[in-house]
C-alpha cells in the first residue's frame, strides 16, 4: 500500500483568517490524497527566527520524503527568492530569508534550488499572498513526485544566519537571551548543555540565573517538581534551559519576555565553555 504524501505547514498566519485554509485547498487540488499536518501557525508575526525554531524542533520527527512548507515571509512581493531545499530525508519549501537556517545547521547534505519554473505557480500571481500562489503549489507538486531539479537551478548563496549564542563575560559569568515564550509562559533561553555543562549536572555548583526581576538558584528535572509559584530552571524538550514555574507563567512572575537578557553566574565552576 502506497503511503500518502505528507505536507507540513509552519506559518505566522494564525487561525483567524482564511490564509491557512486556502493554502490547504491549493495543495489538495493538486494532490488530493495529501496528508496535511499543521506544525505551527502561531509563529510571531514577521519573526524569521521564531519560524526557524518552530520548524527545527519538529521536522526530523516526520517520515522520509515529507515536504515541509514554511511561510514566514515579511519580504513577500520583493526580490527575495522562493526556494526548495532537500536534505537526505526531508524536503522544504520556503522564502529565501533565513527561515530554514536552523535546519541548514543540522543537516550535513543539502541541495538548495531557486524556484524559477513559474508554470508551477498559480496565475494570476498575487503580490501579497505567495503562500497561496507560489509556495503551496510548489510544495504540492514536490509532494506529488515532481523531481526537485525541475523547479530551478541549484544555488549556494542562500540566506542563512546563526542563532544567537550565549557569550561569556568572565570565567564564571555567561550572558544569553530569551529566544521565545511559549503559551504556558515558559521562557526558553539559548543556553544549551554544551554552553554551561556544570549547570546541567545532577548536582550543579552554586549558581544564579538573573532574568527580569528575579534571581533563580534552583534547577529541577520537570515542571511538577517545583512548588506552586516557584520559579526555577529545567532542561526543556527543545534542548535549552527554560525558566519555568509550576502551573504559573514564569514570564509574568519574572517580568520578562522574548529578547530579555539572561545572566548565568556559576560560583564554583567555569561557565564559559563554548568559546563563543
Amino acid at each position: 500500500m502506497a503511503h500518502r504524501p505528507i505536507v507540513t505547514l509552519t506559518t505566522d498566519f494564525g487561525l483567524n483568517d482564511h490564509f491557512v485554509g486556502t493554502m490547504k485547498g491549493v495543495i489538495l487540488k493538486i494532490v488530493p490524497n495529501a496528508e496535511i499536518v499543521d506544525i505551527c501557525h502561531s509563529v510571531q508575526a514577521f519573526d524569521i527566527l521564531d519560524g526557524a525554531l518552530a520548524l527545527a524542533q519538529a521536522y526530523f520527527y516526520f517520515p522520509p520524503r515529507t515536504v515541509h512548507l514554511v511561510v514566514v515571509d515579511p519580504g513577500v512581493g520583493s526580490a527575495r527568492r522562493p526556494i526548495i531545499a532537500n536534505s537526505e530525508e526531508q524536503n522544504f519549501v520556503a522564502p529565501d530569508n533565513g527561515v530554514l537556517s536552523l535546519m541548514y545547521a543540522r543537516e550535513e547534505r543539502l541541495s538548495v534550488r531557486h524556484v524559477t519554473s513559474e508554470h508551477y505557480f498559480l496565475q494570476p500571481l498575487s503580490n501579497t499572498f505567495h503562500g497561496r500562489d507560489i509556495f503551496a503549489p510548489v510544495a504540492a507538486y514536490l509532494a506529488k513526485g515532481v523531481d526537485h531539479e525541475k523547479f530551478g537551478e541549484e544555488i549556494t548563496d542562500f540566506v542563512r544566519f546563526n542563532a544567537p549564542r550565549p557569550k561569556p563575560t568572565d570565567a564564571n559569568t555567561i550572558r544569553g537571551v530569551v529566544l521565545r515564550v511559549d503559551r504556558f509562559g515558559n521562557l526558553i533561553t539559548n543556553f544549551a548543555p554544551q554552553d554551561a555543562p556544570a549547570l546541567f549536572q545532577q548536582m550543579p555548583p552554586a549558581f544564579k540565573i538573573i532574568v527580569g526581576k528575579r534571581e533563580i538558584s534552583v534547577m529541577r528535572s520537570n515542571y511538577a517538581e517545583g512548588a506552586p509559584g516557584e520559579v526555577f530552571g529545567i532542561l526543556g524538550s527543545m534542548g535549552y534551559l527554560e525558566i519555568v514555574a509550576n502551573r504559573s507563567s514564569a514570564a509574568q512572575l519574572v517580568g520578562s519576555g522574548k529578547g530579555t537578557e539572561v545572566q548565568l553566574i556559576l560560583e564554583g565552576a567555569t561557565a564559559a565553555t563554548n568559546g563563543q
